[in-house]
């Protein structure tokens, strides 16, 4: 990495405050991660390459890779197998949005045609297995450790999508069941980063510990806000249709709390199943909108930041500890 590479503009998240030297050395080595999640353009068949980068070059924020090189900072920062992992860990995502494009028969992911959509479900599912390769690949260059790791990793994305198709069981409190199913399926991946980042900066083990935990559960309340902001935020605030979980005919944290208060008569028929009208959308937003179940969502996501906040105790005051709680403020700023 040389000092006349441009910093990767990739850097919102809450982080406008951040240490100006932390937000360049994170853009630059961003940057190099960039460089890495397009080298899986490298099969001898193009149709591959271009299937397997159709959601590379589609963006998104790359929360992940950015919470990996942050909180390198906390010891020796973005060493290059920090840089490699914060790259796995990012396939490892991105391998799983194919297959829930599959699974929820999306047609669109990042404002672009979902793979499925734009070819067939088996070129989707085929080309998420691609990219896990590919990330089993970069992991496996890291040790042994790095390998069981992810492979642990693999085991709780999969419980946790089981675990949500299936749905909770006979007298399984509904809100116990998604909150675990959001820890498996989000908070994993995001602690794995967190993990990765100790121990390739070279960080003590109680502050990888301390990563890691704190990536369980800052991933989650990043979900828990993404589903208050479906609800909550209209198309032009947010960027984002708001209701596709309705269309989907998921059941979010605010509609499990709305549901359990008595009296939703009309909620409760309208989120029996997927809803295709639109205006049978509106009017479920609108009830969503005016329940307990937003305020108690709220509720929650507020005990899932004052528990990030303090999981982050072990580690040393500096610019990557303020750079995450700055972080874990974004979470709960994002939904207002």
């Amino acid at each position: 990495m040389t000092a006349e590479q441009t910093p990767d503009p990739r850097l919102p998240l809450g982080l406008s405050a951040a240490d100006p030297d932390l937000v360049k050395a994170v853009g630059l080595a961003l940057s190099d991660v960039e460089k890495i999640l397009h080298g899986v353009a490298d099969s001898d068949v193009s149709f591959i390459d271009e299937a397997a980068l159709h959601l590379v070059n589609a963006g998104g924020k790359r929360f992940r890779p950015l919470f990996t090189l942050i909180s390198s900072h906390v010891a020796d920062g973005p060493l290059p197998e920090v840089i490699t992992a914060a790259a796995a860990v990012e396939l490892v995502h991105l391998a799983t949005l194919y297959h829930d494009d599959v699974m929820d028969e999306a047609t669109m992911r990042r404002g672009a045609a979902s793979v499925n959509a734009r070819w067939d479900n088996t070129i989707a599912i085929l080309t998420g297995d691609f990219l896990f390769a590919h990330a089993s690949g970069l992991v496996a260059d890291l040790g042994t450790d790095a390998a069981r790791i992810i492979a642990e990793t693999f085991s709780e994305l999969v419980t946790g999508q089981m675990r949500e198709t299936v749905g909770p069981a006979p007298g399984e409190n509904p809100v116990d069941h998604y909150l675990t199913v959001i820890g498996q399926k989000t908070g994993s991946l995001i602690a794995t980063a967190g993990r990765y980042a100790g121990m390739f900066s070279n960080a003590t083990a109680e502050q990888t510990e301390a990563l890691h935990r704190y990536g369980k559960i800052i991933g989650a309340a990043f979900q828990i806000s993404d589903d208050i902001i479906d609800i909550a935020s209209p198309a032009a605030e947010s960027g984002k249709t708001p209701g596709t979980d309705l269309r989907e005919g998921v059941r979010t944290l605010p509609m499990i709390y709305a549901l359990s208060h008595p009296g939703n008569d009309r909620l409760t028929e309208l989120l029996a199943g997927p809803i295709s009208d639109d205006a049978e959308v509106e009017e479920a937003l609108e009830l969503l909108r005016d329940s307990t179940g937003m305020q108690r969502a709220r509720e929650t996501l507020e005990q899932y930041a004052e528990r990030a906040h303090a999981a982050l105790a072990p580690l040393p005051a500096g610019s990557a500890r303020d750079a995450l709680e700055l972080l874990t403020r974004y979470v709960i700023e994002r939904t207002r």
